[in-house]
């Protein structure tokens, strides 16, 4: 069977970026600005009120649309202009990798997590709800917020900040707090501790494609002048280590995937598990192409792109979380790999066994890209 329709655009990841008032969400996003790992970011700010404080922290302007100067641009908007900023933000002459929206410490990010699903722009795909969680101030913010439950209930990564203010077994308390509020949807979201906002972008989006030293002389970035900073203090830097904060998971196979097998792990992936990414050899369930696979949280998508003329044929994934057993994941993918390739005969069986894929997959005529 072929899946395939013709070669789509490169899709960009839309991250909403949620937590209440106080638990450090700009923070976060400035630190991901000054460590964006060479990716142009869109920044959406949503705030809901007439005057736009987070868009003046982030961009030190006030406007619809401003300029970071690092070839990244933040745009204020109101929930109703969502589509709008999205489909300018998605166009080519922004030339942006990621976009981060960060949400009105008084807003229901699940209402926006929805609009995107939902969403008709052919060009973006769902990067995540992360929910930033104060740690010392969590149970008086749920005294005040009992709806942070709900929040936590539908977040894929929650960043347990300002972890410096509390002790290991308070911080282990709120851990424990944070997952179970989790698990009520049915699977707890993946967990980080930080102190002042210090996660690896690498847990959010992967380093640019495209360098950002394509010209030969340009404007010194946030990142540039961050790196700059941490060798005049002499100073190993906290982002050295961030990646201490996760664990991740490379699985290389040069024997077809079995379908069935591989959507079972899929569909029952463990607590914590918040990133796959890479693509999917799936052999003669389709012969003609890859099978690139997104997921983050509960949200999953399969996108076929034919096989280039001598690429090698194989399933190359890596997966990202907090709290998983590398070791055991390994084996669990290893164990979905087909015992021998059924050959270029299709049996019935085999052939079906891909409809458990396919219906993950945008079909071609839900987009014109």
């Amino acid at each position: 069977m072929n899946a395939s329709s013709q070669p789509r655009r490169q899709q960009i990841p839309v991250i909403v970026l949620a937590g209440f008032l106080g638990s450090g969400k700009t923070t976060l996003l400035n630190h991901l600005l000054r460590n964006r790992a060479g990716n142009r970011i869109g920044v959406i700010v949503n705030d809901f009120g007439a005057i736009e404080i987070d868009a003046m922290t982030v961009s030190g302007q006030v406007g619809s649309t401003v300029s970071l100067g690092n070839g990244c641009l933040c745009c204020a908007v109101d929930a109703s202009e969502l589509d709008t900023f999205l489909e300018t933000l998605t166009g080519p002459a922004a030339r942006l990798d990621v976009i981060v929206i960060e949400a009105s410490g008084l807003a229901e990010p699940q209402e926006l997590v929805r609009m995107l699903l939902a969403s008709d722009n052919p060009h973006i795909v769902y990067g995540g709800l992360v929910e930033v969680v104060d740690a010392a101030e969590f149970d008086a913010t749920r005294a005040r917020h009992p709806e942070l439950d709900r929040h936590l209930a539908v977040a894929d990564l929650v960043v347990l900040n300002k972890t410096d203010r509390v002790g290991g077994e308070e911080q282990d308390r709120v851990r424990e707090a944070v997952a179970a509020a989790g698990a009520r949807a049915g699977g707890a979201p993946a967990v980080v501790s930080a102190t002042y906002g210090r996660i690896d972008p690498e847990l959010l989006f992967d380093p640019a494609l495209r360098p950002d030293g394509e010209e030969k002389t340009r404007q010194l970035s946030f990142e540039d002048l961050l790196l700059a900073e941490r060798d005049d203090e002499g100073c190993d830097g906290h982002a050295h280590h961030l990646h201490a904060a996760y664990d991740s998971v490379s699985f290389t196979a040069d024997v077809p995937m079995n379908p069935r097998r591989l959507m079972e792990f899929l569909d029952s992936r463990p607590q914590g598990l918040y990133r796959i990414k890479g693509f999917v050899d799936f052999g003669s369930g389709d012969r003609a192409n890859k099978y690139v696979l997104h997921a983050v949280g509960r949200f999953l998508r399969f996108e076929p792109q034919p096989w280039k003329r001598g690429e090698r044929r194989a399933t190359q994934l890596v997966l990202i979380g907090s709290g998983i057993a590398p070791e055991a994941l390994g084996k669990e993918l290893a164990d979905c790999r087909e015992s021998e390739d059924p050959g270029t005969t299709q049996d019935a069986a085999h052939e079906r066994s891909m409809w458990g894929v396919l219906r993950y997959v945008r079909q071609p005529g839900d987009d014109d890209a």
